[in-house]
């Protein structure tokens, strides 16, 4: 049986680069690819996936929320995170979101093969340079992050907060969320509140810092 892969990511020259990869890499074949969680989260209703390749950073529903949400609702597929950052923060928060692989893009197409070959073996795959600097702590589990403020907020809440970031309208986000607008106004209000941020301006800068959005390509 081949093992179908989705890739998701919001920039077409990524997928295209990933896509042609795979070809190359016997046993494997192209479930489907999205442009970001949401239609991730569609596609897996519908399709017969075994490994997801997930962007970090995306609009509407970022990699992390949807990697997490993947963990839950879908346990048996496993999910390699695809990122720019080389933060060990980012790392650990992939690894709590349930990701069983991170992998820098700048290496992506190089590291390809083993990280499909060890992540399908049930194994956790870390890219190489963020690998080596990782190993030289003792032991590991000092460079776990506490808690920060996103820890306050449910997925539902995050996902809001990161719509409201990007500029999206409480009537929008209703729209993409399917409820009501007075269900975004409350969990907007629960937001600020468990923030201690009352302004939009503020969570815009609030989302920059936590890694929620990021800003250019």
């Amino acid at each position: 049986m081949p093992l179908r892969v989705l890739l998701v990511d919001n920039h077409p020259i990524v997928r295209a680069g990933i896509r042609a990869e795979l070809e190359r890499i016997p046993g494997t074949e192209l479930a489907g690819e999205a442009n970001d969680g949401r239609e991730a989260l569609a596609l897996l209703k519908s399709e017969r996936v075994h490994l997801v390749f997930m962007d970090i950073s995306m609009p509407g529903l970022n990699g992390l929320e949807a990697t997490a949400r993947i963990s839950k609702e879908f346990p048996a597929v496993r999910v390699i995170i695809l990122s720019r950052h080389d933060n060990e923060q980012y790392f650990w928060h992939a690894l709590k979101a349930g990701a069983a692989g991170y992998l820098l893009k700048n290496a992506a197409l190089s590291e390809l093969r083993n990280a499909i070959h060890r992540v399908s073996n049930g194994e956790i795959y870390i890219s190489r340079g963020l690998s080596s600097r990782l190993s030289r702590r003792s032991p590991l589990k000092q460079t776990l992050p506490l808690p920060g403020p996103l820890a306050r907020l449910t997925s539902r809440q995050r996902e809001i907060l990161q719509l409201l970031a990007e500029g999206q309208t409480t009537k929008s986000i209703a729209l993409i969320l399917k409820v009501s607008p007075k269900t975004i106004e409350y969990h907007r209000a629960q937001v600020m509140d468990r923030l201690a941020i009352y302004d939009v301006p503020g969570l815009v800068r609030f989302a920059l810092r936590s890694g929620l959005i990021t800003q250019g390509p």
